[in-house]
């Protein structure tokens, strides 16, 4: 007798409570291909498709596996847009691993228009309009969200918001000193990355130990000299040390974010390909050590994805411009 499309729905659920996540997937996947408006069992697809952790370590998918997901994911949310695990994992997938990020903030826009309250697109928005250098578009979504935080009391959500304005007003006021247009060949800014095409950019482990630490310890040794002899004189110094180490490393944070400047705008330039499917880094910054750096900090299904579009060579026009949603 033929089995009945819950029927498999559940052997698939039980499959997946015994670890044996293949067989789950291939029956949520004849599930889906008996009823395709089954919302679970493609909310299913879009989770088991992925890799399993092994050993507590993530599993990045690769770009196959990534666009299983995203595909499951979105006739999850058409199916059922009110599950918001859904949408969480098609907005990572579709932005951290695919790289797509004019998809990403299309991807959220829908979110709002069945969630009008929920702050997660808003947040997700302004991440990705950050990285593209949309920084007018990122404050007037930035102002949005701090009305929205304003009227569902959070401390959680206030933390968040406030961290998210810290970075977009950094961001915005180095774009005000030097800004980067990566289809323009001819900008500036590609000379400055390729000056340094040749170097790693500097973690902030290094620039504490060799900018920051020393700074703290002069003026801590001159605290000690001058406090020396008056009681609590080593309550004091600790204290002016911890201090200075806070102050130092706030007026410092200016300087690590220039000096890794090209490391910044190569970043973008990397999203731009692979937001806009289209190659606009010169050849000899490509091979460089700085790209094999940043490039290596993605994740493997955007790797892959870039690849392909290296090998296309298509040429991104010097007119484009990334498609963002109004407010």
């Amino acid at each position: 007798m033929t089995k009945s499309a819950e029927m498999i729905w559940l052997d698939a659920i039980e499959a997946n409570e015994a670890g044996d996540r293949a067989t789950a997937l291939s029956l949520a996947e004849e599930v889906v291909s008996i009823d395709e408006s089954h919302a679970d069992a493609w909310f299913a697809i879009a989770q088991w498709v992925l890799p399993v952790d092994s050993r507590g370590k993530q599993q990045m998918p690769d770009m196959i596996q990534s666009s299983k997901s995203m595909a499951a994911s979105r006739k999850a949310v058409e199916l059922d847009p009110d599950n918001e695990h859904a949408w969480r994992i098609g907005g990572e997938i579709i932005v951290a691993h695919l790289g797509m990020l004019e998809h990403g903030l299309k991807w959220w826009e829908d979110r709002k228009e069945v969630a009008p309250s929920d702050v997660l697109p808003y947040f997700e928005q302004i991440s990705i309009l950050i990285r593209m250098g949309c920084f007018e578009q990122a404050g007037e979504f930035l102002d949005v969200l701090d009305r929205m935080v304003e009227r569902q009391p959070s401390k959680s959500l206030e933390t968040r918001a406030k961290r998210l304005r810290i970075i977009y007003e950094e961001q915005s006021s180095m774009e005000e000193e030097l800004s980067f247009e990566p289809q323009n060949s001819n900008d500036e800014s590609w000379g400055l990355i390729s000056r340094m095409r040749k170097k790693k950019p500097l973690t902030e482990t290094y620039f504490l130990l060799m900018f920051v630490m020393p700074i703290v310890f002069l003026l801590g040794s001159l605290a000690s000299y001058l406090f020396a002899g008056i009681p609590y004189a080593t309550v004091i110094v600790m204290l002016i040390i911890v201090a200075l180490y806070f102050v130092v490393i706030n007026l410092s944070r200016r300087l690590l974010l220039k000096l890794n400047r090209p490391e910044s705008f190569l970043n973008r330039a990397i999203d731009t390909e692979a937001s806009s499917g289209k190659v606009c880094v010169p050849e000899e910054i490509r091979s460089s050590k700085l790209y094999t750096y940043v490039i290596g900090k993605r994740t493997p299904a955007f790797q892959e994805r870039l690849g392909l579009i290296e090998e296309s060579g298509e040429a991104l026009p010097r007119k484009w411009r990334p498609s963002v949603p109004e407010l």
